[in-house]
């Protein structure tokens, strides 16, 4: 099964690595953070890094469960941290970024078909999730709000002296090889060193990949093949993962990886994955679709979720105030409750 994220537990703590776009193959932050709350409390966690971002709801929910987790937490920023993966990445207590890594910020995106409530909606749903964001980016950089602000909405790109002058990050590291690049053509102001590097994926492809493949890595062979994270699921093609620039554990000195392997792992992360998708659907079907990252960090019930989007449904509805009469009670009309009280407080 194909993922974006692997957690394997070591005889010191927990590496974490996610190397993909969070959120892909429909795998939602659900099982991340089921996986994560199954690591020791005291677990020290090694986070890698290597993501052009993704599902900003998702990113929230792994922030926030990373910030809650009492273990200390290094982050890796192994090649880019761009868009909701730099935000996770503002959960480490320290973070360390070699010479060549990038670290993109900007504001949240997204698409809507509907109404001009709709849109006015979403409008107002990407608001607060900025206002989110700014807060997680200020909070490790010591900036205003402003400037985070004025740096989101620039797209603003940053190599790891930037990152360190302007307290993203806390320590540089020396430069790696980045053998995998990702599709940065999505973005306004890409560095050209990446957009190089996706030209030369390109000419030095065999053509094995899918079309919808984010990243591509040259075959290992040998022990380097034995100690390769592999991150792209069944078929055992690698995406996105930076040659020479992990450190694998053995699956033997890894509980969580010999979980995942489990066929239980499976049965629950099919279920996980179901059961997002139904809040995303209700919440869609609701037209709440901002309440779907809420829903999710707080592992609600199907039934907890139809009674709040019930709930905000009834307190948005407006009231009915038309010119001719309309079919049930008068609004003016005193509640059948209060008449039949009045009426027992009468006779007693």
């Amino acid at each position: 099964m194909n993922t974006w994220y692997t957690i394997r537990a070591r005889a010191t703590g927990a590496e974490v690595l996610i190397y993909d776009e969070i959120g892909a193959y429909g795998v939602t932050a659900k099982g991340f953070l089921a996986e994560l709350g199954a690591l020791p409390d005291d677990a020290a966690i090694d986070l890698r890094l290597n993501s052009p971002g993704g599902s900003v709801f998702d990113a929230v929910a792994i922030y926030n469960a990373l910030k809650r987790h009492p273990g200390g937490i290094t982050v890796w920023i192994d090649g880019i941290a761009a868009s909701a993966a730099s935000y996770i990445a503002m959960a480490g207590d320290e973070i360390v970024m070699p010479e060549n890594a990038f670290l993109m910020i900007h504001d949240p995106s997204g698409l809507v078909m509907g109404t001009a409530e709709d849109m006015r909606a979403t409008a107002e749903a990407l608001d607060k999730v900025k206002g989110s964001l700014i807060q997680g980016y200020a909070a490790k950089s010591g900036k205003a709000d402003d400037e985070i602000a004025t740096l989101m909405a620039a797209e603003t790109w940053l190599d790891a002296k930037d990152a360190l002058d302007l307290g993203f990050i806390d320590r540089i590291a020396e430069p790696v090889k980045l053998a995998a690049s990702f599709d940065v053509a999505r973005f306004l102001n890409a560095p050209p060193e990446l957009a190089e590097a996706a030209g030369e994926r390109d000419d030095h492809s065999n053509g094995d990949a899918d079309d919808g493949d984010l990243g591509h890595v040259k075959p290992l062979t040998g022990e380097a093949a034995s100690n390769a994270v592999t991150l792209s699921g069944e078929d055992g093609a690698g995406s996105g993962v930076p040659v020479g620039n992990t450190r694998p554990s053995s699956l033997s000195e890894s509980s969580v990886a010999v979980a995942n392997t489990a066929p239980e792992a499976i049965a629950i992360r099919t279920e996980a994955i179901a059961h997002a998708r139904s809040i995303i659907d209700l919440c869609r079907l609701a037209g709440q679709p901002q309440m779907a990252g809420r829903f999710l960090e707080e592992d609600a019930s199907l039934d907890a979720v139809r009674a709040s989007l019930l709930a905000a449904k009834a307190q948005a509805a407006p009231q009915i105030s038309p010119h001719h009469p309309q079919p049930g009670p008068n609004p003016t009309a005193r509640p059948w409750g209060d008449v039949i009280a009045h009426t027992f407080k009468l006779k007693g």
